[in-house]
Order: structure tokens, then C-alpha cells, then sequence
């Protein structure tokens, strides 16, 4: 149980750190947020747990073609926010549009024989 809580805490300090940063500077808070520190933190969490380098590189993998469909709901966001939609709203529109992206890319990539 202490192990899920600092995993819990070191993963949300970051998250923390991220948004402080952000609010001081969007670009420096963007690049922050860009990397892929969530992705590492997740990685070296299975390793710590499982050891298992086949289920790590699936999980980069699944990664790398699930960070695509996100890219088009952070400029809908951007957009959205800029002709004045309530915060609220845009997030909700940006989100639904990510999950409709989702599922596009899992049904394209499954017909290429890529399982996520």
C-alpha cells in the first residue's frame, strides 16, 4: 500500500509541477506537458512491477499510435477557446473529439494487422 501511495504522489507532483509552470509560462507548461513524462513514469512503474519488456514495448508502442488521434483535439480546444465557447464546453467537444479519434484509429490500425 506505501507503494501505491508514492507512486501516486511522485505522479501527481509532476502533474503539479506541470501546471504550476504553466501558469507562469503556457509555452514552457506545453513543452512540459509534451513530454513524454507520463508515459516514462507509467513504463518505469511496470518494470518496477512486472519486469516484463514485452508488455512495456506493447505499451510504447500503443502509445505512439494513440498520441495521434489526441493532436487534432488540441487544436479544436485552441480554437474553441478563442471564439469565446465556455471553458466547459470546449473541453467536453475537445474530448468527445478525441474519443471519436480514437476509435477511427483503432479500426484503421486493426485493418493493418496493428492490435493496440
Amino acid at each position: 500500500m506505501l507503494y501505491l501511495i508514492a507512486k501516486a504522489l511522485i505522479s501527481g507532483a509532476v502533474i503539479a509541477a506541470a501546471s504550476e509552470i504553466a501558469r507562469r509560462s503556457p509555452t514552457l507548461g506545453a513543452l512540459i506537458v509534451s513530454l513524454p513524462l507520463v508515459s516514462a513514469l507509467t513504463m518505469i512503474w511496470l518494470w518496477r512491477d512486472t519486469g516484463d519488456v514485452e508488455r512495456i514495448a506493447a505499451h510504447a508502442q500503443s502509445t505512439f499510435w494513440l498520441v495521434l488521434p489526441t493532436l487534432p483535439s488540441f487544436l479544436l480546444m485552441a480554437y474553441l477557446l478563442r471564439i469565446e465557447v465556455p471553458f466547459w464546453a470546449a473541453l467536453a467537444a475537445a474530448s468527445a473529439l478525441a474519443v471519436v479519434l480514437y476509435l477511427a484509429a483503432m479500426a484503421v490500425l486493426g485493418r493493418f494487422g496493428i492490435a493496440l
